[in-house]
């Protein structure tokens, strides 16, 4: 069966995981020999993305250059017999219901969020009725998308997204190099947290956690791995609160910023207990990624994070610093249980979310509505 010419559609200017999804399948799928293209906004981080990952792009300064240029863009999806487009943002639907009406395409749309408000006005009907598969994330993202979207049932399913799994990193001196490298103690017992630093993944409840812990725990690091610019997706004034409560209780020795890291693989390895208070989190990527680092886990008990990790770790209310500091000091208490739930996290991972699960599955969709 022949394969798919696939664009993905991605217009933003942020940089989180919704925008490095297409980037992470697109070079998948063109390892597989699909032709894979982008259409994204210039001088944005996914921008520089795909082309790091050598996908061939079409790229607009701003969504009204783009109304104007969608004759070009659509004979260049020609030239290339662009058949399915892939929409990762809600805004972006509309593009792909623009091309659809200029040449007959398979439009798919991958929902990351969780839409809160109905939509399933006149402009939304029109807009939705060009879509043929709805992919939602997550079981908490599927029931909101079944009751917002005017999508019948049958054109929304579930895809759990997967991640990269690979070999944990447990040399003892190669976590000691890393532990180095970030000025960490080699023998610290090192709490961390790894995405974007912003208000709504937890960090600050976390670090309010950490202090309430580190007089009773003076072996205790905490490990934040971030970017911390608007560029590299943080909020900036989020990110020098933090820097701020840290100098004010005087742990600058303790508390670590890492800044945005590309090997998190090894900034993994250096955590022992991995905590995501994610406020309400549609998915959660770093979730999957430190269950697939074989990492003792601390996760919120809102969102999709309870359905991703089930009873592979310590659940908990994320606005509430004493039940995360809780669930941390169980861990710290309980090597046996530590080690149990880290294994049985990666069990999990391999299961579930391996990246080749994903890709077979979504492979699978491609081909499906394009017979249809």
């Amino acid at each position: 069966m022949a394969k798919q010419n696939i664009l993905h559609i991605c217009l933003s200017h942020g940089w989180g995981g919704l925008e490095m999804y297409p980037l992470r399948i697109g070079k998948e799928f063109l390892n597989q020999g699909y032709n894979v293209y982008g259409l994204c906004l210039a001088n944005s981080r996914v921008a520089e993305g795909m082309k790091e990952a050598k996908i061939d792009t079409f790229e607009v300064e701003n969504k009204n250059n783009l109304l104007l240029q969608l004759p070009k863009l659509n004979r260049w999806l020609k030239e290339n017999r662009v058949d399915v487009i892939h929409c990762h943002k809600s805004g972006d639907v509309v593009v792909a219901a623009l091309l659809d009406v200029l040449s007959s395409r398979k439009i798919i749309f991958t929902e990351h969020m969780g839409v809160t408000r109905p939509k399933k006005d006149l402009y939304h009907r029109w807009v939705y009725s060009h879509v043929d598969q709805v992919l939602s994330i997550s079981d908490e993202t599927y029931k909101r998308n079944v009751n917002a979207l005017p999508v019948p049932l049958n054109k929304i399913q579930r895809l759990w997204l997967g991640t990269e799994m690979y070999t944990p990193i447990e040399s003892k001196e190669e976590i000691k190099a890393i532990k180095k490298e970030l000025s960490v103690p080699v023998d610290a017992d090192v709490v961390g947290v790894t995405g974007r630093i912003a208000r709504g993944k937890g960090q600050g409840e976390l670090l309010d956690a950490f202090i309430s812990l580190e007089h009773k725990y003076p072996n205790l690091h905490l490990l934040i791995v971030g970017g911390l610019t608007v560029k590299q997706g943080s909020e900036d004034e989020f990110v020098a609160q933090l820097q701020a409560t840290v100098k004010e209780h005087n742990l600058e020795n303790r508390v670590h910023f890492s800044g945005f890291r590309s090997d998190t693989k090894r900034m993994y390895a250096a955590m022992d207990i991995v905590c995501l208070p994610c406020h309400h989190e549609a998915f959660g990527l770093t979730v999957i990624e430190a269950m697939a680092a074989k990492k003792a886990i601390v996760g919120a008990n809102t969102g999709a994070l309870p359905e991703i990790l089930e009873d592979t770790a310590q659940l908990c209310s994320p606005l509430l610093p004493n039940e995360i500091a809780g669930a941390i000091e169980f861990y710290l208490n309980n090597p046996q249980a530590r080690q149990k739930a880290a294994e049985k996290a990666y069990a999990r991972a391999t299961d579930e979310f391996s990246m080749q699960t994903h890709i077979n599955k979504l492979s699978s969709i491609y081909s499906i509505i394009s017979n249809d």
